[in-house]
């Protein structure tokens, strides 16, 4: 099909009219994006139980490490698995799937005995993690219509970093009622429960995405997944389109590893992979894991960090909120290069501020502002456009495999700065740290304009015509 053939398919799609199919979809949105407050509940969790949990199971430096550390090398693996087993069973299938796994492993960790169970625990909730984490976007992608996918997919994001502030929040709580209990760290690890049950009863009674059953050749159950969450002449108009494209991917033998051989293809993977990888590299999830340490060294006392910290998960939130009042109207690339380019500000200004000033309050105060502008910025922008991009970006047929490698980069990334990180701080300072984060951003400025494309304004398929039109050339 031409370029000009595909622009003229989605200029025919009937628009998306208000009704009780677009409640339908608002639910399905909601129940599903519970993966996403689980992710961000279960990483965010350990900031505050790791200080009860050394003490009551006896942690060594090492093992604190390997506990804290094995939930992402997990989610790394859960996220390429989750993304194969999405392509051969299905988005809503995988979802259930990992909602029983959350289950398991909350409560595995919540009753280990040692450390060495609570770490394989860890391991089997990162698994649960990682599959989310690659599976919720597809899904939430697929089911969305084109004007309002962007807003859709990063309600992704807001529930994960509401998971994370949330975790935050419900440590400081329970650590006042209870802390004077060794096990108060199995009460905030077993708040996760909660979600997860949430998550198994509301996805049974969700429908699968339209677009893998349409793979499938399961015509008429797409069509009524489709009747739920679209009026009727919208409906048959997607089903129409997904279908021609079908029809070019089955004479283009479309699937799996051997794409890589595709050169548009692998470019879409390439790109995949650098937004996940510099999504990352932004340090984001150094603030995450360890802002209270990061509070301590600029200068606040132990109690003042834990509090500030809280700061750095509202403004998460605020972010966040912000960036889905505007995701569907910016283009994804000026929002993507605006976002780096304030983040790298800020890497500068927390970096001039540690080097430069005399040790004093003011600096403390002065760095916890920019930090927390870092952290509004990043969840303002890149954090929900990355996943959203990932989402939209990639053919239907291998449109959770290519989900699941680009994620597992992205983990891989994550683990890297959770590794680095304390280290990187104790050797160099907070000063030299920040300006190695904004140099990395500089390389994700100019990777963002030479290689992201546009996908505002296109359906799924649309994009996939599009491109494959101009890199085929």
């Amino acid at each position: 099909m031409s370029q000009e053939a595909g622009q003229t398919q989605h200029l025919k799609l009937p628009p998306n009219t208000p009704g009780p199919h677009n409640k339908r979809l608002g639910l399905v949105a909601v129940i599903a994006t519970f993966g996403g407050l689980l992710f961000g509940y279960d990483t965010g969790v350990i900031n505050g139980a790791i200080g009860p949990m050394e003490q009551d199971l006896g942690l060594t430096d090492f093992t604190t490490g390997l506990v804290v550390s094995i939930l992402i090398f997990g989610a790394a693996i859960g996220a390429l698995a989750g993304g194969r087993l999405s392509d051969a069973y299905g988005r809503r299938h995988n979802i259930v799937v990992l909602a029983v796994i959350f289950m398991a492993g909350t409560l595995g960790c919540v009753l280990a005995p040692n450390w060495e169970l609570l770490a394989v625990f860890r391991f089997i909730l990162g698994l649960a993690v990682g599959g989310a984490s690659a599976t919720v976007p597809v899904y939430l992608a697929e089911v969305s219509p084109v004007e309002r996918r962007g807003s859709l997919v990063t309600r992704n994001e807001v529930m994960i970093v509401s998971g994370q502030f949330a975790a935050f929040v419900i440590n400081a709580l329970i650590f006042q009622f209870w802390g004077e209990h060794d096990a108060v760290w199995r009460y905030m690890l077993a708040v996760a429960l909660l979600p997860a049950i949430a998550l198994f009863i509301g996805m049974l009674r969700m429908p699968e995405s339209p677009r893998w059953l349409l793979s499938q050749g399961r015509d008429d159950e797409a069509r009524a997944v489709l009747m739920q969450v679209r009026d009727p002449e919208r409906a048959d108009a997607e089903m129409a389109e997904v279908h021609a494209l079908a029809e070019e991917e089955k004479e283009a033998q479309t699937g799996g590893w051997a794409d890589l051989a595709v050169p548009w293809i692998r470019r879409l993977i390439i790109i995949g992979i650098g937004l996940g990888v510099f999504q990352q590299l932004t340090g984001i999830n150094s603030i995450m894991y360890y802002g209270t340490q990061l509070l301590e060294r600029a200068g606040f006392s132990g109690n003042g960090a834990i509090i500030f910290n809280t700061l750095n998960g509202l403004f998460g939130v605020l972010g966040i909120t912000v960036g889905i009042l505007l995701i569907n109207k910016i283009d994804r690339r000026k929002m993507l290069l605006g976002g780096f380019m304030l983040t790298t500000t800020f890497h500068i200004l927390v970096g001039l501020s540690s080097v430069l000033l005399p040790e004093s309050t003011f600096k403390s105060y002065l760095i916890l502002v920019f930090v927390v502008a870092f952290v509004f910025c990043m969840q303002g922008t890149m954090g929900p456009l990355v996943w959203l991009l990932l989402s939209e970006i990639f053919p239907l047929k291998i449109r959770s495999f290519a989900m699941g490698v680009c994620v597992f980069m992205l983990w891989i990334a994550n683990a890297i700065v959770a590794f680095a990180f304390p280290p990187t701080v104790e050797a160099l300072g907070i000063g030299s740290t920040f300006f190695i984060f904004a140099g990395v951003g500089v390389l994700a400025i100019l990777f963002v304009y030479k290689m992201v494309p546009e996908t505002r304004h296109k359906t799924l398929e649309q994009f996939e015509d599009d491109f494959r039109y101009e890199h085929s050339r």
